[in-house]
């Protein structure tokens, strides 16, 4: 029955794609966005789809039951853009100056939307499933706020599946790593102040640009000396600002950057490392260091069983020559983290191809295709059957969540 609807539903969600991508709003910002998706789901009550607005600040939540079942799981999107100018010319380019769909959210809700649809004109499962649109991705923790709000309380779903479109994947694959799948991220600025002088005369001044490079070459020795080699982690030091005067040498310098870890015990590594550098950089060349470290987003892991159900029904929508199971992780962030802290989930990779200009996400020509959200709409969700085991969506019964 799947392929009965999917032409006329794929059109659809192309057209929601494309509109979204050409109206793209920041995090919390959502409102036009906010407001296609839950119109889009109005349309749906008649069929079950109930509706909450407003949840943290600009996200939607719905959900479907079917038959008896009290076993529930649930569906993630994300719906922010990017504050970056976009470079494409095709008709829905971004109507937003500065502002783009560079990371292809506007493909993750489009695909989530016709999920929904299409669920619940199949009416081919038994149990509920939830689904979460959410706000503020990037950068800005949407997906802790909706935590913090009771989103898991209201909707005590026993697993949560999320993914991403992976340019470098060729379209039609789709991959599912058990384990991490993406590095937690912090964020740390260092202040270094000492005594400013003459540049002719360095030993009447306490020099920062001279302690500033030295912190940044032993921050390094945390990873390659400190840590396990066998437990991956990233410090970059990004900015480095000190003075504007050649003859000059500056009483401040202020450096930043970030750190990436795809455990939490590596990121308590990592801190504690930094902090003890900082005081030794301090006593050797006798100037004072303010640090300030943030926590951002936590490492992306995914549980055991939800990674084995994505596995079969990336198997039965694919094929078993299009799953890959042992994909490398990232280093990048998302706050999925935040809702597979709470319940169990698994967090997939959708093969979004190569292009004839970039292979990665965040570029100012980069683009969710059509083409790689129709792979998406043409299976049931994750299904259980009695116990854990799981049925195919091919199978006549109907799976049980």
């Amino acid at each position: 029955m799947i392929d009965e609807i999917l032409p006329a539903l794929a059109a659809r969600i192309a057209t929601v794609r494309r509109d979204m991508h050409a109206y793209p709003e920041l995090a919390f910002e959502e409102h036009r966005t906010a407001e296609k998706v839950a119109t889009f789901l109005d349309a749906l009550e008649s069929m079950g789809v109930k509706v909450a607005r407003g949840v943290a600040k600009t996200g939607v939540v719905a959900s479907l039951t079917l038959g008896s079942s009290p076993r529930m799981i649930a569906l993630r999107a994300d719906m922010d853009a990017l504050p970056l100018a976009e470079l494409n010319t095709f008709p829905h380019h971004s109507r937003h100056a500065g502002r783009m769909h560079a990371c292809g959210h506007d493909g993750h809700t489009a695909m989530l939307l016709g999920a929904v649809e299409a669920l619940a004109t199949l009416r081919s499962f038994d149990g509920t499933v939830v689904f979460i649109f959410q706000p503020a991705e990037e950068g800005e923790g949407g997906g802790r706020v909706m935590v913090e709000e009771g989103l898991f309380e209201r909707h005590p779903v026993e697993m949560v599946f999320g993914l991403h479109n992976w340019p470098g994947l060729p379209a039609g694959q789709i991959s599912v790593t058990e384990g991490p799948v993406m590095a937690g991220t912090d964020r740390f600025e260092i202040t270094i102040t000492g005594r400013g002088g003459h540049a002719a005369m360095p030993h009447q001044a306490t020099d920062v640009v001279v302690a500033g490079s030295s912190l940044v070459h032993a921050l390094q020795t945390l990873v390659s000396r400190v840590r396990d080699p066998l437990d991956p982690a990233v410090i970059s030091v990004t900015r480095f600002h000190a003075g504007s005067a050649d003859n000059v040498l500056p009483e401040t310098a202020v450096l930043g950057g970030t750190v990436r870890a795809l455990t939490p015990d590596v990121q308590d590594q990592m801190e504690a490392g930094i902090d003890r550098v900082v005081t030794g950089i301090e006593a050797t060349y006798g100037v004072r260091i303010a640090l300030r470290y943030t926590r951002g987003y936590p490492p992306t892991i995914n549980a055991a069983e939800p990674s084995h159900i994505a596995r079969e029904v990336a198997r039965a929508v694919v094929g078993e020559s299009n799953l890959v199971t042992h994909l490398k992780p990232s280093m990048g962030a998302e706050d999925f983290a935040y809702l597979a802290r709470v319940v169990p989930g698994c967090y997939v990779w959708l093969g979004n191809g190569d292009t004839a200009t970039s292979t990665t996400v965040q570029s100012p020509v980069a683009c969710c295709t059509v083409r790689t959200m129709i792979s998406t709409t043409t299976s049931s969700p994750p299904a259980f059957a009695t116990g854990s085991s799981w049925s195919k969506p091919v199978c006549p019964d109907k799976p049980t969540f």
